[in-house]
């Protein structure tokens, strides 16, 4: 018997975020399960404030539900007085993907290793910058982590869109950038920008030619990403799981694991609710201890 079936999927960032790309991958596969569309709702803006803040005032009846990420985490520990909770004002339903991460450079650089632009931009303190996804976002933690890490001092610029960004880095004016893979592949294989490390300990089969940043001697900059299905808080125990075994059906499906690799990302259907919801947990603490020695 079927208790709800999703409807609206909102995600807080554009069209082409790696979250927004795995929520219409997803959406596509239940729109078949549920013989009904189910709609995307771009909310970026803000560091992902404005599409998280949505997901918090949902009516908790199954059918508005948003997929999240790092972002979510980060947008509230990085503000005095947040709109919403974080974990608060949601319930796990499922963890859909492991993200991989890839630091990647405008071709004006002169430099082909990640351990030869560490090299090129501790010698020119504040002549670089970096781009990200607003303040608070993924990609500004990931960026500040790098930058800390390893003695870098750049400077911050912020997009609304990840397509914004590509095109500045694309021209040099903007010299690199630390964004998901599915993100960024796209740039990355037409040659638009250079790809130097991917932030894990291993390389990835996406990029078999690009090293593990562990790999270059330089693991204190690892950073991974990830995303996952939430419903608001007070949402029935019962709608919660008849929708994590919707979602755990589709990621199943050999095809779709299959693309999700080709991403840069690796499906988790072996997910619960709950432990979805303790990875947030422990996800939580760790960007809080980041954000507060930062």
């Amino acid at each position: 018997m079927i208790f709800a079936r999703c409807r609206k999927l909102p995600v807080a960032s554009s069209v082409g975020a790696a979250d927004d790309f795995f929520a219409r991958l997803l959406a596509d596969e239940l729109e078949g399960v549920y013989q009904r569309r189910v709609l995307i709702e771009n909310r970026p803006g803000a560091g992902g404030l404005i599409g998280n803040k949505r997901m918090s005032q949902a009516h908790a009846d199954g059918y508005t539900l948003g997929m999240v990420g790092v972002t979510r985490l980060i947008t509230e520990l990085m503000r005095e007085q947040p709109p919403f909770r974080a974990l608060g004002d949601i319930v796990g339903v499922a963890h859909v993907a492991s993200i991989t991460n890839v630091l990647a450079v405008t071709r004006t650089l002169p430099v082909t290793t990640a351990r030869e632009f560490v090299t090129y931009a501790r010698v020119r303190p504040g002549e670089l910058n970096y781009a990200s996804l607003g303040i608070g976002s993924a990609s500004h933690l990931a960026a500040e982590v790098f930058s800390r890490a390893l003695g870098i001092d750049a400077v911050h610029v912020p997009f609304r869109m990840a397509s914004d960004s590509f095109v500045e880095m694309a021209l040099g004016r903007v010299h690199y950038a630390i964004f998901t893979l599915p993100a960024a592949l796209g740039p990355v294989r037409e040659g638009r920008l250079r790809a130097l490390a991917v932030m894990t300990p291993q390389r990835s089969p996406t990029l078999p030619n690009v090293p593990a940043i562990a790999e270059v001697g330089l693991p204190e900059a690892q950073f991974d990403s990830w995303c996952g299905i939430v419903a608001p808080t007070g949402t029935p125990r019962r709608i919660v799981e008849q929708l994590h075994g919707d979602i755990v059906h589709v990621l199943g499906k050999a095809a779709l694991r299959d693309l999700f690799v080709r991403q840069g990302a690796e499906s988790t259907p072996e997910s619960t609710p709950d432990g979805f919801m303790r990875l947030m947990q422990v996800e939580y603490l760790r960007y809080q201890a980041m954000i507060r020695d930062g």
